[in-house]
């Protein structure tokens, strides 16, 4: 069973189309994981709905004893892709052992369609989620990157490793 957790993020805004502003309103995730034709047990917890630079220490202190508690070895985050390292970080010197803990998000909501990177990314966590060791990752675009050794592109809006 891999169990996922839901903290908001790009990943699950919605768009209003009378004031042109991104809002929460619930996550996508099960939806995503029907039409992706999931075949495996997904266990879905949303711990909050929150843009990604809104997040405090303390949201990730509710992420990190949910990861500690959780019976899954196998944990995927969706997170806003802006502070989504941060918080990789926090759960790593957490010490959560036995785990393999995946950050993941969206550059363009899902609720866009086929525009969204967001249904690439969840597929490829779940899958790193099952095929990497214990330890903190950050995955995007198809790629896992350690926790302490990835940064957002701000120029190229793609995630890259730090020289």
């Amino acid at each position: 069973m891999v169990q996922l957790f839901v903290t908001g993020g790009t990943f699950d805004k919605e768009y209003n189309f009378i004031t042109g502003q991104l809002y929460f309103k619930d996550t996508h995730i099960k939806e995503m994981l029907e039409r992706g034709r999931c075949n495996i047990t997904v266990d879905i917890k949303t711990l909050m709905m929150v843009d990604s630079l809104e997040l405090t220490d303390t949201d990730r202190q509710i992420i990190a004893h949910n990861c500690r508690r959780s019976a899954a070895d196998e944990i995927v985050i969706t997170h806003g892709t802006d502070t989504m390292v941060k918080t990789a970080e926090y759960l790593a010197n957490e010490n959560i052992s036995g785990k393999t803990i995946i950050v993941t998000g969206a550059m363009v909501p899902y609720a866009f369609g086929t525009s969204s990177d967001g249904f690439f990314n969840l597929g490829s966590a779940i899958a790193f989620a099952q095929a990497l060791p214990e330890g903190v990752y950050v995955v995007m675009n198809g790629r896992y990157y350690l926790w302490h050794n990835v940064r957002k592109n701000r120029e190229t809006g793609f995630f890259e490793e730090v020289i």
